[in-house]
């Protein structure tokens, strides 16, 4: 990856008979991959608008991260535009998510009370995780086998310009003062409303499927919640130690170059396919 930061317009087309369950083999899998997406259109504005004004704010003294951060701000306004529509599909399916959107929406909105350092923190934190998240589902693909190709792909377009911004948000944070123990603070924070959320809107969904009492479905998702445990606290812990820059952590191999194949005259990225 490059400093570079691509401003993309992608567009994405969705079946009126869409299954919320779009991965056969696993359905834990997109259950999951659905909560984590109803808490996107909560997250990125508000990362969006704390980014934005202390991007206005770089402009005299250091264009080069201005736009840069201009740039993120108008990845992350992409992933909340086409996140919106697919959650709406899914809230469609599950009514019952309409509840846990409105108790996100409070919880957002006491956030949007803290200082704006505190929101870059959050932005920070929250970037730390969704590279985390990226690196767990390249080594994780096969879940994804047989999976609904277009759902899948709107998840891994997302964690590839994750990973492709990873630094962005770190370094407009610093500008405007950063502070290691604000970063663990938020980052604590952004993990606990984006595990909280995501726990909610999988219970959710699987009573709605009958699988709420599932030993396998609850064994699944444990396994899994391990296993990104293990990837992250190692990330999180060392991303918040003095010195340590996002740039030196190495990016997923399988992401990394897989939205060079964007086709402009379409607004689409290639469909994803388990190699």
């Amino acid at each position: 990856m490059t400093d570079r930061v691509p401003i993309r317009r992608v567009r994405f087309q969705w079946p009126d008979d869409l299954n919320p369950v779009w991965t056969p083999r696993v359905p834990e899998m997109a259950i999951a991959a659905n909560a984590v997406s109803l808490l996107m259109p909560h997250t990125e504005p508000y990362v969006v608008t704390t980014v934005r004004a202390a991007a206005d704010e770089l402009e005299a003294t250091d264009p080069d991260l201005a736009s840069r951060a201009h740039a993120y701000v108008q990845q992350e306004a992409q992933h909340h535009a086409q996140h919106r529509r697919f959650n709406d599909i899914i809230v469609g399916h599950y009514p019952s998510l309409a509840r846990v959107e409105r108790g996100l929406d409070k919880v957002f909105g006491l956030l949007r009370r803290r200082s704006t350092r505190f929101g870059l923190a959050f932005a920070t934190g929250f970037e730390i995780i969704a590279f985390v998240a990226a690196r767990w589902m390249d080594n994780h693909q096969v879940l994804l086998r047989d999976a609904d190709p277009t759902a899948a792909t709107l998840f891994l377009w997302h964690l590839s310009e994750e990973v492709e911004h990873k630094e962005v948000a770190f370094d407009v944070y610093e500008a405007a003062g950063g502070g290691r123990l604000r970063l663990a603070w938020a980052t604590t924070v952004a993990a606990l409303v984006l595990s909280v959320g995501s726990y909610v809107g999988t219970l959710t969904m699987l009573r709605a499927e009958g699988k709420l009492f599932s030993p396998v479905s609850h064994l699944r998702l444990i396994g899994w919640s391990i296993s990104f445990i293990f990837v992250a606290l190692p990330v999180a812990v060392l991303s918040t130690l003095p010195g340590h820059h996002p740039r030196e952590l190495t990016d997923p191999a399988g992401l990394e170059h897989w939205l060079d194949n964007l086709d402009p005259a379409t607004s689409t990225v290639p469909v994803w396919a388990l190699p």
